[in-house]
């Protein structure tokens, strides 16, 4: 029995369970969209305090920007994944509130989640271009749901909250890329195992939101 290999199974169970857990214990899908309770920021701290909580306490964006930290590591030049989305994201933000509609854009979010996770578990994934492009993507749609906490509010209090919400989410992507780093050692040859058990968390994620996010487009729960 080779011992190394059991350790590494070990391993890389462990790495799957803690992305689970941490997902659970710092992340409510029911807030994803209410950093303040449903309340509209009406000034810097609020604003501020709204922006960073946002991106955390919404499991499907917290699950995304730490999947493109890890592509960044994971990628030669791969710190331009998460930099499109964060600059795309505030894209999508400025886009919502000019009051453009974009389509079925939960589903898109959690789609991206789904199709993250996915690639990240596979052997290959596509080259660094087209993942930055993914990305931006993404970004927008991000983005555009980010806007939702902050539709209506003074200039002071948007300012904030962009600045707080694309503080966390390099925070966090750069967090991801640097235990990404750890992992890989530098070697780019292969996906490490404990990154694919990432993916497959990941990838979880994403596939149940999509589902309930499809099933609610599908079969729409009256109101009242």
């Amino acid at each position: 029995m080779n011992l190394s290999k059991i350790f590494a199974s070990i391993q890389s169970k462990a790495l799957a369970i803690a992305f689970a857990f941490s997902f659970l214990v710092f992340a409510s899908p029911a807030s994803a969209h209410h950093a303040m309770g449903g309340k509209t920021p009406s000034n810097f701290f609020e604003g501020f305090l709204s922006g960073l909580a946002h991106p955390v306490i919404g499991v499907d964006h917290l699950a995304f920007i730490v999947t493109v930290g890890l592509f960044a590591a994971l990628k030669p030049q791969g710190i331009f994944i998460p930099l499109s989305f964060v600059l795309s994201a505030m894209l999508g933000t400025g886009i919502h509130l000019l009051g453009v509609s974009l389509p079925v854009v939960e589903l898109i979010v959690s789609g991206s989640i789904l199709l993250f996770g996915i690639l990240l578990a596979a052997k290959n994934s596509p080259n660094v271009l087209v993942m930055v492009a993914l990305s931006a993507v993404a970004g927008l749609f991000h983005g555009y749901a980010y806007g939702e906490a902050i539709f209506g509010a003074q200039t002071t209090a948007l300012v904030a909250y962009l600045v707080g919400f694309t503080t966390i989410q390099l925070v966090i992507s750069s967090v991801a890329f640097f235990v990404g780093q750890k992992v890989l050692k530098g070697d780019f040859s292969q996906v490490s195992p404990n990154l694919k058990s990432a993916g497959l968390v990941i990838c979880g994620i994403g596939a149940a939101f999509f589902a309930s996010n499809l099933s609610s487009l599908i079969l729409p729960v009256p109101k009242g």
